[in-house]
């Protein structure tokens, strides 16, 4: 019994931006539960890839699609359509940052950035509501699992001003999200994580990732685990009666004077 509560046997996902870092992580851990995983990335090779690489563990395909837009939303879920009539995952991990001095911080930062980390997931959730709605029941919702950060919450010493704002918009966007869709049996919650490895983080890390490690109270960056641990639990039966959490995984990072 209390294995099967974090199983995915059954249960098919899309994960955007899956082809790296942090989605990476998260699809190979729902593929390893037994999800079946549409990898999503703009980048077909990389989407190919990663779905190569995922293949060995379980059923994973690759789904390329640019959720930045209105219409790369639709033609992604089109295509998904095309797979499958029920989606029981959707996990919205595409996103971006802006670094840049203050007074040199450009407006077409807060169009990207507020775009890829707010809108798009908004956006597509709402094209996915037919194939959650097809997916969702009492016993077992489907899942929305948007992806934040730490920074919406604290703030930071990184002139990353859009990044931080948005993620702060992220969070509050699900708490409504699951208020409305909760009648539908639908819950969405969002991974707001700390220090992992990505690309995003690529050069802060190659600079100092033993800072990150000494000013972490667990005294180390996240792993690969950690990120599968927490998406699985959020998609699994476990989490049923769970909704419009913003749930940090930083080892706690965001309690730490910094």
């Amino acid at each position: 019994m209390t294995l099967e509560l974090f199983s995915l046997a059954g249960k098919t996902a899309l994960v955007t931006g899956g082809s790296q870092g942090i989605g990476l992580m998260i699809s190979r851990g729902l593929v390893q539960a037994g999800a079946k995983v549409f990898v999503s990335s703009r980048k077909a090779n990389a989407c190919e890839a990663a779905a190569a690489e995922l293949a060995e563990f379980g059923d994973c395909e690759a789904l390329p699609g640019d959720v930045s837009t209105p219409a790369g939303i639709a033609a992604l879920v089109a295509d998904l359509e095309q797979h499958t009539d029920k989606l029981h995952i959707v996990v919205n991990n595409a996103g971006t940052g802006w670094a840049a001095p203050l007074e040199d911080y450009p407006d077409s930062a807060w169009d990207k950035v507020l775009g890829l980390n707010v809108k798009a997931p908004f956006n597509l959730t709402v094209a996915c509501l037919p194939l959650l709605r097809s997916a969702a029941s009492h016993a077992d919702p489907a899942r929305v699992i948007n992806l934040g950060s730490i920074e919406g919450f604290r703030t930071q010493q990184v002139e990353n001003y859009a990044y931080a704002t948005s993620k702060a918009a992220n969070h509050h966007l699900t708490r409504i999200l699951a208020q409305r869709l909760a009648p539908e049996q639908i819950t969405v919650n969002t991974i707001a994580p700390g220090p992992f490895p990505s690309k995003m983080m690529a050069v802060e890390f190659e600079q100092r990732q033993d800072v990150y490690e000494a000013a972490n109270p667990m005294g180390r960056v996240g792993q690969p685990d950690d990120m599968a641990g927490i998406a699985i639990f959020l998609a699994s039966k476990a989490s049923s009666y769970i909704t419009g959490q913003v749930i940090a995984v930083d080892g706690g990072f965001s309690t730490a004077p910094w």
